[in-house]
C-alpha cells in the first residue's frame, strides 16, 4: 500500500474530514481528535485564530458579529486553505506539545476519487501548517485496514466509508481499489435535510448542533423504533420568532432518512453493476463492510440488506477506522 514511500519514515498521520479532525503518531496512536473547525475574530480584515476544535464546536451559532466559525472542509473537499492550515497547526502543536511543526513527514488521508485541484489544494494547507513532505493515502484502503480487512488477498472486498461530507463506495482486491464511486452526502447532509424537514413542516428552525443530536437520537434506536417514540426538539418558532419545543415521532423521519439512504444505495448499485464476476462472486460471499461515523446512519444497514440481497456488517469503531489504518500504514512503512 505505501511501497514508493521515501527511506525516511512518516512520523505522523492525518484523517481529516469534513466533521473530525484525527492526529496519529506512529507509535502514540490518536492523540488528537476534535470537530473540524476553526473560530476567527476580525475573519475579513485581519484574521486571527481564536478558537479550534471542540473550543470552536461550543462557539457555532452563538457567536458575536466580531467572531466567525469556519469549516475547511465542505462535501469532503476542502474549500478554505487558510483554515485547513490553522487547524493543521493547532492539531499538530496540541497533539505534540510543541510549538515548531516544521518538516514533519505525514500521511493525510484523501478520498480516492479526489480531483487533482482537491489533491492540491490539500498537500498547499499540509505544507502551508508546516508538514512536509506529504504522503496522500486513499481513505477507503486505509479505513479497510483499520476495519482488520486483510487487503492483499485476491479476493473482493466491498467498502462503504461513510463520512461526514462524503460517501464512498470501493471495491478492493490485492492491495488496490479495482472500482470506487462517491457522492457528496454524508451526516452533515442529512442533518440538514432533518433541519429543512422542522423548518417546513413544523415552522421551527434548529442548528446543526441540534438536528445531529436528533439524528443520533434515532441512531441508538437498536433494531427499529416503536411508532410512539418521541423526540424532543428545540429551537426558534417561525411563526411567534420566540424559543419554543415541540415533540415528535421518531418515524416522523423515515421519509427523509429513506432519501438518503436512497441515494447511497444507488451508488452502490452503480458500483456492483460494473464489478467483474468473479469478484462479483467474492462480494455475494462476503458482504459489504460499513466504516465512518455515518455507518450508524439509521436504517443504513437494514436497507443495504433488503435492496441489495447482501449480508452488510458494520466494522467495530466505525469513526475510527481510517485513522487506524493510517496508524498501520505508519507502522509498516519502510525505515
Amino acid at each position: 500500500m505505501l511501497s514508493s514511500l521515501s527511506l525516511r519514515r512518516p512520523e505522523l498521520a492525518i484523517d481529516f474530514g469534513t466533521a473530525n479532525l484525527r492526529v496519529i503518531h506512529r507509535d502514540g496512536g490518536i492523540l488528537f481528535d476534535e470537530p473540524s473547525l476553526c473560530c476567527f475574530a476580525n475573519f475579513r480584515t485581519d484574521p486571527q485564530l481564536f478558537a479550534a476544535g471542540s473550543a470552536a464546536e461550543a462557539m457555532v451559532d452563538r457567536t458575536p458579529p466580531g467572531l466567525q466559525v469556519r469549516r475547511p472542509l465542505r462535501r469532503g473537499v476542502l474549500q478554505d486553505i487558510g483554515t485547513a492550515a490553522e487547524l493543521l497547526r493547532y492539531a499538530i502543536r496540541h497533539a505534540l506539545g510543541r510549538r515548531q511543526v516544521r518538516g514533519l513527514r505525514a500521511l493525510i488521508g484523501v478520498p480516492a476519487d479526489a480531483t487533482q485541484a482537491e489533491r492540491r489544494a490539500l498537500l498547499t494547507a499540509a505544507d502551508d501548517a508546516g508538514l512536509a513532505p506529504v504522503r496522500l493515502v486513499h481513505e477507503p484502503l486505509a479505513a479497510a485496514v483499520g476495519a482488520g480487512i486483510q487487503i492483499n488477498k485476491p479476493a473482493g472486498v466491498l467498502v462503504l466509508e461513510c463520512g461526514a461530507g462524503t460517501t464512498e463506495v470501493a471495491v478492493l482486491s490485492l492491495g488496490g481499489i479495482c472500482l470506487t464511486r462517491s457522492v457528496r452526502i454524508g451526516g452533515a447532509s442529512l442533518n440538514k435535510a432533518i433541519a429543512d424537514h422542522l423548518h417546513l413542516r413544523h415552522k421551527i428552525l434548529v442548528g446543526a448542533p441540534t438536528a445531529e443530536r436528533i439524528k443520533r437520537n434515532c441512531s441508538s434506536l437498536k433494531g427499529g423504533y416503536p411508532s410512539d417514540k418521541v423526540i424532543e426538539v428545540r429551537g426558534r418558532s417561525l411563526v411567534s420568532m420566540a424559543p419554543t419545543s415541540l415533540s415528535i415521532s421518531a418515524s416522523e423521519l423515515d421519509p427523509v432518512i429513506d432519501k438518503h439512504v436512497r441515494q447511497i444505495i444507488e451508488a452502490v448499485r452503480d458500483v456492483l453493476n460494473q464489478t467483474p464476476p468473479e469478484l462479483s462472486q467474492d462480494l455475494h460471499e462476503h458482504g459489504a463492510l460499513l466504516t465512518g461515523g455515518g455507518a450508524l446512519t439509521p436504517r443504513l444497514v437494514e436497507s443495504l440488506q433488503k435492496e441489495l440481497g447482501l449480508p452488510v456488517l458494520v466494522a467495530e469503531d466505525p469513526a475510527h477506522c481510517v485513522a487506524r489504518g493510517l496508524q498501520s500504514a505508519l507502522q509498516t512503512a519502510r525505515g
